[in-house]
């Protein structure tokens, strides 16, 4: 299942990106591997998820949250329905 998220990085900054194996590139993002803008970034902590229906709309979707402000991201996940934390705990299986 395609997956678009959003980390907060080291430096209060926000990465977003899609994938689908969120596990996967989350373990990616927090050895250095993710993506060079986390690299240098890191710890990062997941703090938005969304699912989308195919890769393709991940990607569309990634490009609209790209476009936001930070204000109007940080909106987006202070509103978020889903908590990430709960999703990552070991105890769930995505």
């Amino acid at each position: 299942m395609p997956y678009v998220y959003i980390l907060k990085c080291s430096d209060n900054t926000l990465y977003t990106g899609y994938t689908v194996d969120i596990k996967r590139r989350l373990q990616e993002h927090q050895e250095g591997l993710g993506s060079k803008y986390t690299r240098g970034r890191t710890p990062v902590e997941l703090v938005y998820l969304e699912t989308q229906a195919n890769k393709s709309e991940a990607m569309q979707r990634e490009c609209q949250l790209k476009k936001l402000t930070k204000a109007a991201k940080q909106r987006l996940i202070e509103n978020s329905p889903i908590q990430p934390a709960v999703i990552m705990s070991p105890a769930k299986d995505l």
